[in-house]
């Protein structure tokens, strides 16, 4: 593990969570009381951030979180601008929650943009979107260069969200034997960074852990889950995943 900064910790080998569990709506609202202070943070650090350029610039895609639209991931996609790379909207409008139907309707996106830009590109996702990003660089690796995921549900489906009491159980369990089984038979090769936080109380902090990808950089920060979408720190750790070197496929 390397220390990066006060509030952030970057992790070379997945730390070992404990078994990750339901958060409760309760809860969730609870936590999200710190949303205020995350935007008088996000000024302060506003000059240190602006002062950043990039010396490697890159092509991304953001797609937002389960029922989020667009507009979400606009403060991130427009501070990344800043920096000097080329950042666009997925384009789908509202995350409808439907994974498998947007990795399909996302993958000629990509691969389109890869090849007007001539290289492979990076793909950034919050929460679900997260999924989205980690299953197109599934069936399209030659077209993602690198995946970086925040508070994204990497375990478990929906099981250990919020969300998980809108699923039936039995659905909720169709889903982690799916999902355990296309990550045997086809484990996600591209380059990760994982961006989580112990505060998350709409993803168990445990479930956005990555234990079966073999190159994923894990980056923990200390906002709440609705917040990382204005956090400094996240926007740092995406800014540092987009110019980190590539691990080979």
């Amino acid at each position: 593990m390397i220390q990066h900064g006060r509030k952030t910790r970057i992790y070379e080998q997945p730390p070992q969570p404990r078994p990750p569990t339901t958060p409760t709506p309760s809860r969730a609202l609870l936590a999200e009381w710190r949303l205020p202070l995350q935007l008088a943070r996000l000024g302060v650090h506003a000059p240190q951030l602006l002062r950043q350029r990039t010396d490697s610039p890159t092509t991304a895609i953001v797609i937002p979180g389960w029922k989020s639209p667009e507009w979400t991931m606009e403060p991130i996609r427009r501070y990344l601008t800043w920096l000097g790379h080329d950042v666009r909207h997925w384009g789908l409008g509202v995350n409808r929650g439907n994974t498998g139907r947007d990795r399909d309707r996302l993958l000629p996106t990509v691969r389109a943009l890869a090849e007007e830009c001539g290289h492979s590109i990076s793909l950034i996702g919050w929460s679900l979107g997260g999924v989205v990003a980690r299953e197109v660089a599934r069936q399209a690796p030659d077209g993602v260069a690198r995946v970086i995921t925040y508070g994204t549900p990497v375990q478990g489906g929906p099981a250990y969200t919020i969300g998980a009491r809108s699923v039936s159980r039995e659905q909720c369990e169709r889903i982690v034997a799916r999902q355990k089984q296309r990550e045997h038979d086809q484990p996600l090769t591209t380059p990760l960074t994982a961006i989580f936080t112990r505060r998350d109380t709409v993803v168990d902090w445990p479930a956005s852990i990555d234990l079966t990808s073999p190159h994923t950089t894990h980056v923990e920060v200390r906002s709440t889950h609705v917040s990382m979408g204005i956090d400094p720190d996240v926007w740092r750790a995406v800014a540092h995943a987009l110019e980190s070197p590539l691990t080979t496929h």
